[in-house]
């Protein structure tokens, strides 16, 4: 009798077993059975080996020194002399705001960082891993992914610099390498694997990132995340601690969306996303029934913006978007991401199921920046009746066109924030279409009220207090200086 080479693998049970005792020695047995047990620990060790690095020192020799130390601070301003002022107030001096770090991605010295690393600095300094110090200006920010990107002034000759990878094709399991400056200690290196990938972790609008055990701490914010090819694959930006050192819990930008987000500003000095106009829900499970829609799968609308371009293509509450411009959609983040990278004034089909039936749409996309400049551009002498500024911001009634405007419930209650001034403290946490439910544990129920509880956080040089506000679907507590 002649078998296929592998059929040991799998006829392996007591009836076959029974037949071949029949046909073979029984000597023959133990031999095939040997055979399947170490072909099973072959295939084991394989899979265990798979990818293990011997170590990571020739990868952080070569990619070192294009990873850079970056500290920042700020002007203090010269105060008037006084006998009664200690010796730092009589004197002009900087204040140390933060520390991080960041890669150089081109030759002539253009770095890649977190914004939070770099806002509201008026110095800052770039430390090579040799030691050399250069000062460094900002070419453009972006606040929704938390990317920065400076330049280097006067560099002395080519600099060392790294490439994007492909962070699309990352895995779970990928052993991965962490450069950055934690707690200021300079050059740091920690290994480990992507933990998981697609991370929500409620930060905003285009949270998508990247988690990984390799050890992340303070001051690593801006690094890059290595693959074994020496690409970067995510820019490290957050932890989950609650120690706020490592727990093995850490989060980065993905490369294929940092890199989007630099290639614009490096181009305008700012994000242009596309923008559509809808509010959008999860399509639960209860709401699909409710819809007869079954296990489908997509975006759901729940509101359509007036004057919107969601609204001259056609779009309707309850439709549920399963593409758009040829891209799958299976969620709410698909959408939001599709929308976002889709040019702006790009003409593209959108695929809805409206009342069990697939209806096709046609839609241009307009500029996202554009409508929150318009919504944050009013200055104290031209804001709307029934307006405030404070602390800020500017602080309306949830009246019916705002909440069309910002797609709010018919019955929501609080004040809305209409627009941010970028330059105040708000601009990092509040968005225009937050709905301010509390100031300081205390609810607050019109514009004026909260204007007033401001200005007297303001006159007592209060330190920054907790407001509770509502943003879409969820609730949440942000801590702001209430600031003029």
């Amino acid at each position: 009798m002649t078998m296929k080479k592998n059929t040991v693998l799998y006829v392996f049970n007591d009836r076959i077993l029974h037949s071949l005792q029949n046909l073979l020695h029984p000597l023959a047995i133990v031999i095939l059975i040997s055979i399947y047990s170490l072909s099973l620990i072959g295939a084991q060790a394989s899979a265990a080996i798979r990818g293990t690095p011997d170590g990571f020192a020739d990868l952080v020799e070569e990619l070192s020194p294009a990873v850079v130390y970056i500290s920042t601070s700020k002007n203090m301003g010269q105060f008037t002399s006084s006998e009664n002022m200690e010796p730092y107030q009589r004197k002009l001096g900087k204040q140390s705001l933060s520390m991080g770090a960041g890669f150089i991605i081109t030759a002539d010295g253009v770095v890649v960082t977190n914004n939070h690393v770099i806002d509201k600095a008026d110095n800052i300094l770039v430390t090579m891993i040799d030691g050399h110090e250069y000062e460094a200006k900002v070419i453009g920010i972006d606040r929704e992914t938390d990317i920065a990107v400076l330049r280097i002034k006067d560099p002395k000759g080519k600099l060392p610099y790294v490439s994007w990878g492909n962070s699309n094709k990352a895995r779970v399991g990928d052993w991965v390498v962490a450069i950055g400056n934690p707690f200021g200690l300079g050059g740091s290196v920690s290994a480990g694997i992507i933990s998981a990938r697609n991370r929500d972790i409620e930060s905003g609008t285009y949270d998508d990132y990247i988690q990984t055990d390799a050890a992340i701490n303070k001051g690593n914010s801006g690094g890059p995340l290595f693959d074994m090819s020496g690409r970067v694959i995510g820019v490290n930006t957050a932890i989950f601690s609650q120690t706020g050192g490592s727990v093995g819990v850490g989060f980065a930008i993905p490369a294929d969306l940092a890199e989007k987000v630099v290639v614009q500003l490096l181009e305008f000095g700012e994000t242009r996303r596309g923008w559509l106009g809808v509010t959008l829900q999860e399509l639960d499970r209860e709401k699909a029934i409710q819809l007869g829609l079954g296990d489908q799968k997509g975006a759901l609308v729940e509101i359509v913006r007036s004057s919107s371009p969601a609204s001259a293509a056609g779009f309707k509450a309850d439709d549920v978007v399963i593409l758009f411009d040829n891209k799958p959609i299976t969620n709410t983040r698909d959408l939001t991401r599709a929308v976002a990278d889709t040019p702006v004034g790009k003409t593209v089909k959108a695929r809805v199921i409206r009342n069990g039936k697939k209806v096709d749409l046609t839609v241009t996309v307009t500029r996202r920046e554009d409508v929150r400049r318009v919504l944050s551009g009013f200055q104290p002498d031209d804001l709307p009746e029934g307006a405030v500024m404070a602390a800020g911001m500017i602080l309306q009634d949830p009246t019916e066109e705002i909440r069309l405007l910002y797609g709010l419930a018919p019955n929501v209650t609080g004040v809305v924030v209409t627009g941010v001034d970028s330059q105040s403290p708000a601009a990092n946490f509040i968005r225009p279409g937050d709905v301010i439910l509390e100031i300081g544990w205390e609810k607050i129920e019109n514009p004026f009220d909260a204007a007033e509880k401001f200005d007297l956080y303001q006159k007592l040089n209060s330190s920054p207090i907790q407001v509770y506000i509502q943003r879409g679907d969820s609730l949440l507590y942000e801590t702001i200086q209430p600031w003029e």
